[in-house]
């Protein structure tokens, strides 16, 4: 399996990991979540005011937030021909929030931006966070997958509240 990803960071945003490392998170995940089909992402490294714009486009949130999860096709859709890629969608990261929500949470900014990119990815396969039950079953998916994934430390309980709209970083 091949996937395809594109790469794009604003100008002065600077990222903790590399294209090669964010490239291996999303493999990992992909091939962990028994993804066969390749897959296409686009991930897109911008600023706290550029996420902001788009998490009040999208979400009607109008506040910075770590990470947004823009679908566009599953894997398993019938429309697809077998051999066809799938079109995953847009993961788009805002580093600075990030980093500052790693201090909070006592992870590194790395470790804070493989979590927070896993976390999109699993957002563009299907999972969310809406109901506790969901919730729990996406914080131990999230949990699974960064054990599998070099990270500068072992990753305290992933807890969802990273995302909630009354946490700030």
């Amino acid at each position: 399996m091949s996937n395809e990803y594109d790469f794009s960071c604003d100008d002065g945003v600077s990222s903790p990991l590399t294209e090669d490392d964010m490239r291996l998170c999303c493999d990992l995940v992909l091939r962990e979540e028994g993804i066969a089909r390749p897959c296409m992402v686009s991930v897109s490294l911008v600023s706290d005011d550029r996420i902001r714009v788009l998490n009040d486009a999208w979400r009607d949130v109008d506040r910075a937030t770590d990470v947004i999860s823009l679908e566009c096709e599953r894997p398993d859709d019938p429309a697809l021909a077998p051999d066809e890629p799938c079109e995953l969608g847009d993961i788009v990261l805002a580093p600075a929030y990030i980093e500052r929500q790693a201090r909070s949470f006592g992870t590194t900014w790395a470790d804070e931006t493989r979590l927070l990119l896993t976390h999109g990815l699993l957002h563009l396969l299907g999972y969310d966070h809406l109901d506790d039950e969901e919730a729990q079953a996406m914080e131990a998916r999230e949990e699974e997958l960064l054990a599998l994934m070099p990270c500068d430390a072992p990753i305290d309980h992933v807890v969802l509240t990273r995302h909630r709209e009354d946490v700030e970083a």
